[in-house]
């Protein structure tokens, strides 16, 4: 038998073929013998029915090692004995990535790596695929063949397919003892502080809770096909009507999560999602096994995705495999309480914003994470809680043991694990003194955003989400200065029309209530691929197809977008800004599809907004070099700090080799934002700054220093940021900084902060 694509040319079902070697793969785990014995007669099996000259296994050992494990076709003296390290050789490859690697002659490939105790000499053709458990890779499964040849989509399938089945046996612990992957028993209960990141601001204490380990799969391989699908369509039906009633509850009391737990209820009735699943029932598997499959293969490609917001979309995604592995199991999920102490630090790998809301929000004083980032949907609806959240705090599982008293250090991005009482005692006066100065903040909201030397500030919001625009009303921000249009595109299995972004941006303006919006168009592109877009696999997706590039090589796009902005503001004034703009043409170019547009409306009869107001994002350093042309044509510009930090300097941001390396606070860009404010200042044209740079106190003095009078931040920086400017004389600090912009070094923050220090002004 062989599921090769010879096989499938001479009219036979590959598909049989495969559910045969399932089959008969189950009988052997299921049989007697030392796990060895069974891992050789998996790989014996595996050669045979895929007419394979070699199939090897490699398991992962302690310090991200490969160790040849069983083979049949290499020289069995190898077994034990060959190894190679994460990253080495074609295997190497495999596990570093977590991705499959066939060809057609593996000797010829770059990363080819020659063991000369194997024999395996003879072979060409190579195809190997990582063995994954819990989103980890356990090991690398492979099959080689003498001559050169092409292998099918459908064999690797195959091959990834039973790499699940030998994952079950790997990760059991008889192969390889769990206690060498992990750390030493007498250093977890050691007082302990673990480094990360800040996802959420703010204190809290409290009992270790670790977040609900993934189910294990007693069944992989399925006897009656359509008996599984029958169980996965009656288990599916009873999580969306979960995840409706989740809905429901949540747009009662929390009205501003509601957007969140749409989306999310959007990407569990996804059809192709689905539709992968039923597939890998018809090849042989369990439903269990099928969404598992499916979620492994999404975890594998969203890997290789460069962007951290994409990326965490794949978040939801685990969250909703999860809740359907529970209905599957007939263990509905079931709102956390009865058994949480009174204040809890949740603990998990990573989390989606459902699971979040699964747990008492009444006790749920902090969350730590081993992965996360800023823009997941786990984090937004943290902070919209209210709740501190450090993520990318690595083996915080390991390290941490269930009811461990917990500091979650929000600002500084630090947990401490089983602190001593000196350390309690100091973060609980730290409490004390948040909430006195959380009451003076308060105190803010009325008072008029300006210096203390009478110069007036405007202080808008960044925002992405519905459930950002209540930050509106709690901070008394003076208008959103940029709305993020991507994110529902993102998050969406395809194009959203033009009626669905019209409620969009309708709802927007509404929240609003009359205060300014600017939307900025699609932002996507590169790394930030959309679901229904091709992958081109760009070397620098940074500098690449993007933003303003794809929707003018996509006119269409961009013209049912801005259609969508017109038609909901009609009755009201509109702003909308391009990204991403690097010549005038461009812009030109956007502004006649817009122009388009509104002739389109009125041509129509259709109302449109009584004032438009178009704009760019000035991050394209070339940019800089065409002021005296682009100045006249736009009503508005905004800096993206971030992009242009990265581009003036050449330093990928997101690369952690560059961290620190290049600082917003340089007197290069610094002179660059004084330049802006003088040539828009000359054109009357309004100037702000959206990226990162606002949201931090001494920056943002910083800017109010070259002479920059509008600044809009992320919600949680509003106050800190005010009361700064409350504090400042920008006078005496726009003299003092004439004295920075020449010095040779690479930052000036260390001036800065010596001179707000010795000035009173208010830093945090």
């Amino acid at each position: 038998m062989t599921i090769s694509s010879g096989a499938r040319d001479q009219g036979h079902d590959p598909g049989a073929g495969a559910r045969r070697l399932l089959a008969r793969l189950r009988d052997i785990m299921a049989g007697s013998g030392s796990a060895q014995d069974r891992l050789d007669k998996i790989v014996k099996t595996i050669a045979h029915e895929m007419s394979a000259d070699v199939c090897s296994c490699y398991v992962m050992r302690a310090g991200e090692v490969l160790e040849l494990f069983a083979t049949i076709g290499l020289n069995p003296d190898a077994v034990h004995k060959t190894r190679m390290r994460v990253g080495e050789g074609l295997i190497g490859d495999v596990a570093a990535h977590a991705r499959p690697v066939a060809m057609a002659n593996a000797q010829s490939h770059p990363n080819f790596a020659y063991r000369p105790e194997t024999g395996e000499d003879p072979f060409h053709g190579f195809m190997a695929v990582p063995i994954l458990r819990g989103g980890r890779v356990r090991g690398v499964l492979a099959i080689q063949h003498k001559d050169r040849r092409d292998y099918h989509e459908q064999e690797v399938e195959t091959l990834q397919t039973i790499a699940m089945i030998v994952a079950e046996l790997v990760v059991t612990g008889e192969l390889v003892d769990s206690r060498e992957l992990s750390i030493a028993n007498d250093l977890v209960l050691l007082p302990s502080r673990l480094e990360g990141i800040s996802l959420n601001r703010g204190v809290a204490m409290g009992l270790a809770v670790l977040h609900r380990p993934q189910l294990t799969i007693r069944q992989m391989v399925a006897d009656d096909p359509e008996a599984e699908l029958a169980r996965l369509k009656e288990a599916v039906e009873s999580m969306h009507s979960a995840i409706d009633q989740m809905l429901i509850a949540v747009g009662e009391s929390d009205s501003e999560h509601a957007e969140i737990m749409q989306t999310y209820r959007m990407v569990a009735a996804d059809r192709g999602w689905l539709n992968r699943i039923r597939e890998a029932i018809r090849s042989g598997l369990t439903a269990e096994a099928a969404v598992q499959r499916v979620q492994n293969d999404n975890n594998v490609r969203m890997a290789q995705v460069a962007d951290a917001y994409i990326r965490d979309r794949l978040l939801d995604l685990n969250d909703i495999t999860n809740r359907l592995l529970q209905h599957l199991a007939g263990k509905p999920v079931e709102t956390l309480g009865a058994t949480l102490p009174d204040e809890f630090i949740l603990v998990a790998r990573n989390l989606g914003p459902a699971e979040l809301l699964d747990y008492d929000r009444r006790r749920l004083r902090g969350l730590v994470m081993e992965e996360g980032s800023a823009y997941s949907h786990v984090s937004i609806v943290a902070r919209a809680l209210d709740i501190p959240v450090v993520g990318q705090a690595a083996d915080v599982l390991r390290r941490v043991e269930p009811l461990d008293y917990l500091i979650v250090d929000g600002d500084n991005g630090q947990v401490f694990v089983r602190p001593a009482d000196d350390i309690q005692d100091a973060f609980s006066k730290s409490l004390a003194v948040r909430a006195q100065r959380q009451a003076e903040y308060a105190q803010l909201r009325d008072l008029p955003a300006q210096t203390a030397d009478g110069e007036a500030v405007e202080l808008l919001l960044n925002c992405g989400l519905l459930i950002d625009l209540p930050h509106l009303e709690t901070t008394g921000a003076d208008g959103v200065g940029l709305y993020r249009t991507e994110i529902p595109f993102m998050v969406r299995p395809s194009y959203p029309d033009v009626e669905t972004q019209h409620e969009t941006y309708a709802r927007v303006l509404d929240e609003a209530k009359g205060k300014p919006v600017v939307f900025r168009t699609l932002d996507v592109g590169g790394d930030k691929t959309l679901p229904y877009f091709p992958e081109l696999g760009e070397e620098n997706p940074a500098l690449g197809w993007r933003a303003i590039r794809i929707g003018l090589d996509r006119p269409s796009m961009l013209r049912k977008q801005v259609r969508a902005m017109l038609m909901a503001a009609a009755g009201r004034e509109m702003r909308i800004m391009f990204p991403m703009i690097a010549t005038v043409a461009e812009f030109i170019q956007a502004r006649r599809i817009l122009d388009l547009e509104v002739a389109r409306l009125a041509a129509a009869g259709q109302p449109g907004p009584t004032r438009l107001k178009v704009g760019v994002m000035m991050e394209v350093p070339a940019l800089l070099f065409q002021l005296d042309a682009l100045l006249p044509l736009i009503d508005f510009m905004s800096i993206g700090s971030n992009d242009m930090l990265q581009y003036l300097f050449a330093s990928d941001r997101g690369n952690p080799m560059m961290n620190n390396r290049y600082d917003l606070l340089s007197p290069a860009m610094l002179r660059v934002v004084r330049m802006l404010v003088q040539k828009c200042d000359a054109a009357g044209v309004a100037l702000s700054l959206c990226g990162e740079m606002a949201s931090k106190p001494l920056d943002a003095m910083a800017l109010l220093g070259v002479g920059l009078r509008r600044l809009s931040m992320s919600a949680p920086a509003f106050f800190e940021v005010k009361g700064m400017a409350r504090s400042l004389k920008v006078r005496e600090l726009e003299t003092y900084m004439e004295s920075l912009y020449n010095r040779p070094d690479r930052s000036v923050r260390a001036h800065l902060r010596a001179w707000a220090a010795d000035h009173g002004v208010r830093l945090g």
